[in-house]
């Protein structure tokens, strides 16, 4: 395998899971206790963190076979949601972390941003990751739905979790 190839199987759209990922581990110890993982996950019913953990496992291993090309004027818009859904991402994190009692905090659309803030994000990686580095039938659509089946999962155990504390 010379250089060429190792780089093409190296820039995969895996890379565009880092920052979020990398920002959850350094972070989550700064959000309110409702988001800690003794909490979050309390009583939460087995099927539907069954369910989470295993789509959210597609949703993060299926990058690594999407060659990450930005060419077409998709993967541009692709990029650009991707660079503003991570934003977004960011600043519902943020937003919590340093008012975690404000009225944004404790609403509903507050409490759960972190939840349904990434759908931005994914849907541009999808958009982005239009193949595979092997030759089988693929559309960005298989991406972006098992995004949507990821993301009714996790927004359900974010209601649930919001629920239980604030109402």
């Amino acid at each position: 395998m010379n250089i060429t190839t190792l780089q093409k199987y190296l820039l995969t759209c895996l890379l565009l899971i880092i920052p979020a990922m990398a920002f959850n581990v350094v972070f989550t110890k700064r959000l309110p206790p409702a988001y800690q993982v003794d909490v979050f996950w309390k009583d939460i019913p087995g099927w539907l963190g069954t369910g989470e953990n295993l789509f959210r496992t597609m949703v993060f291993i299926l990058p690594v076979l999407m060659p990450l090309n930005i060419k077409t004027p998709r993967q541009r818009a692709g990029l650009g949601l991707f660079l503003f859904g991570t934003l977004v991402y960011f600043l519902a994190w943020i937003v919590l972390m340093f008012n975690p009692n404000g009225a944004w905090s404790t609403s509903p659309f507050g409490f759960m941003a972190p939840a349904y803030t990434p759908l931005l994000w994914l849907v541009g990686i999808g958009m982005i990751g239009d193949s595979l580095f092997f030759n089988v039938p693929y559309t960005p659509w298989i991406y972006i739905v098992l995004v949507a089946v990821f993301l009714c999962f996790h927004n359900t155990h974010a209601w649930i979790v919001y629920a239980r504390i604030y109402r």
